[in-house]
């Protein structure tokens, strides 16, 4: 991805702690955007970054959700080639919905992007949220989980090795 195909003309991913044990992820293309709670009852960053490190290889989906209290939102990656769907959509009771399938709930995003520009949005909020808060502040916000290094390490060696991307990688620290 060249210098030309950035983000900010395109597909976003905007990750904010919002207090203990609460962020909040943006999702925006142009003049469409929402806004996704999490809980940490979820490790709901780990889980972005897995999920986006599914997208190498063999055509396939990649299920994760984030726990919104009581609600879940459930994430669906479906790569093909060079291209990712990203469907999100949301049920209204934690407590039942794991067993629902995926029909039964409401959609809440769908939009379809280059794998290369859909994975470097991901890692570059977690670069954003790593240089606002290093990894103890996010450890003290995010209160169960640590910030997950190594996983935005593979997705950023996955992403270099296979997405020809000249734009920043490296991970900040305050």
């Amino acid at each position: 991805m060249s210098a030309e195909q950035a983000p900010e003309s395109g597909f976003q991913v905007k990750w904010e702690l919002t207090g203990r044990g609460w962020a909040r992820c943006r999702l925006a293309e142009g003049a469409k955007e929402v806004s996704l709670v999490a809980g940490y009852c979820t490790d709901a960053l780990a889980d972005l970054m897995a999920g986006a490190g599914g997208v190498y290889g063999e055509p396939r989906t990649v299920r994760f959700f984030f726990d919104a209290e009581p609600r879940e939102l459930r994430w669906t990656l479906r790569a093909t080639g060079e291209r990712v769907e990203v469907t999100v959509r949301g049920f209204d009771d934690i407590g039942v919905s794991p067993d629902l399938p995926d029909s039964e709930g409401e959609v809440i995003w769908r939009s379809t992007h280059p794998r290369a520009v859909f994975v470097h949005a991901v890692l570059d909020a977690a670069r954003h949220v790593l240089a606002e808060h290093g990894e103890a502040g996010y450890r003290a916000t995010w209160v169960e989980h640590p910030y997950p290094v190594a996983l935005v390490q593979d997705l950023r060696r996955h992403h270099l090795r296979d997405d020809d991307c000249m734009l920043p990688h490296d991970l900040v620290r305050p």
